[in-house]
């Protein structure tokens, strides 16, 4: 197979990541997008991806296109942290909300971490912990991105460069794009209660149609009958919860208009 994977039940399956570090299930991902104010399930796609990093712009994009809005706000998790996503979506007038993943290997291994260094966009450089400036020095492209390089001249001398780099000097890499990044950092620290709407929003209809479906969860096989059944689900959740909300009578009126 060219992932490297094979199930011996259900050739689409995959490996997927729980929460508990080092574990899986096979299965698949199935990704929504549900509205805050009444939980309706506005769009959804089963996938076979093992991660969520690139299926932000999609369903942000179908969203905003079924809804026929100029702009939308978007909540999600730091699952789906990913640059070239973030960009698709702010091109597209979708503002994006979530958390940047804590991650870095200076931070591992005892170094300040790129968050102890502040960018001046005015000056296009960045300080550092020791209130020196490292100023841009050149760009490449890494991984189809173009990365621009910054770094002082003064680490060299600086008495704190045994907290910053076992290097020469301490180099800091930005994307030519990072700016969009810095604005939702900017909304998250803003707004920090809108993580609290995502996982008041899709956790609702997640929760209730796993609790239908069972421990076994999905009965087909392949993703192409794995996605009807799914439909079937988001149909029924759907149904169900516009009934709960306009009514009965209300909701045949509509349908009938």
């Amino acid at each position: 197979m060219p992932d490297g994977q094979i199930s011996l039940t259900d050739p689409d399956a995959r490996s997927m990541a729980t929460s508990g570090r080092g574990t899986g299930m096979v299965g698949y991902n199935v990704q929504s997008a549900v509205d805050s104010k009444h939980h309706i399930i506005i769009t959804h796609e089963v996938t076979n991806a093992g991660h969520a990093r690139t299926q932000l712009a999609n369903m942000a994009l179908k969203s905003k296109q079924l809804l026929e809005t100029p702009s939308l706000s978007v909540v999600a998790d730091r699952g789906y942290y990913s640059g070239e996503e973030i960009k698709r979506c702010d091109d597209a007038n979708i503002t994006t909300y979530f958390p940047k993943p804590q991650t870095s290997g200076n931070q591992a291994k005892g170094y300040f971490g790129r968050r102890d260094f502040i960018y001046h966009a005015e000056d296009d450089e960045y300080e550092c912990p020791a209130g020196e400036r490292a100023i841009f020095r050149t760009s490449r492209e890494e991984g189809g991105k173009i990365i621009r390089r910054y770094w002082s001249s003064s680490c060299i001398h600086c008495a704190m460069k045994p907290k910053c780099t076992s290097g020469k000097e301490r180099r800091i890499g930005r994307w030519e794009h990072e700016a969009i990044l810095d604005r939702l950092e900017a909304r998250i620290e803003e707004s920090p209660d809108m993580m609290k709407v995502r996982r008041s929003t899709v956790e609702h209809p997640f929760g209730t149609i796993k609790a239908w479906m069972g421990s076994t969860h999905f009965q087909m096989k392949s993703i192409e009958k794995v996605s009807a059944e799914m439909s079937l689900h988001v149909l029924a959740y759907n149904m169900k919860r516009v009934i709960q909300v306009m009514g009965a009578k209300n909701l045949i009126s509509a349908m009938q208009a």
